[in-house]
């Protein structure tokens, strides 16, 4: 009989080599959309449209909607929301810059966009 170790490591390389190819496509194509918000939104918006009309004739997967939009609500709601609370930072004072080196920032969203996209 023959070791099945060999065999195994002869499988996993090929897997490995094209799970890091995959990842470098991938990865070259989120770089070559990032200046387009436009564009990344409206495509967005019709893929979220057609898994609409598909669940709206299939007449299906309802609680995996229900599940799926939870979890968007949940990272809208990270996109809209405040990195600091301004709330609690008010209790120090102003927090105006006081050095030419501090840079006053109104608004830093707790989720970035392209991540939240």
């Amino acid at each position: 009989m023959e070791a099945t170790g060999g065999d195994a490591a002869s499988v996993v390389a090929p897997l490995a080599k094209w799970r890091n190819d995959f990842a470098r496509v991938f990865q070259y194509y989120l770089d070559r959309s990032t200046p387009h918000p436009v564009e990344r939104w409206l495509g967005t918006l019709v893929a979220a449209a057609i898994y609409i009309l598909r669940v709206y004739y299939v007449q299906g997967f309802y609680i995996v909607s229900y599940g799926v939009g939870i979890y968007i609500l949940n990272l809208l709601i990270g996109f809209l929301s405040p990195k600091v609370d301004p709330e609690l930072e008010a209790l120090d004072g102003a927090s105006l810059p006081t050095k030419g080196s501090d840079e006053f920032r109104p608004f830093v969203r707790r989720l970035p966009e392209f991540k939240f996209w």
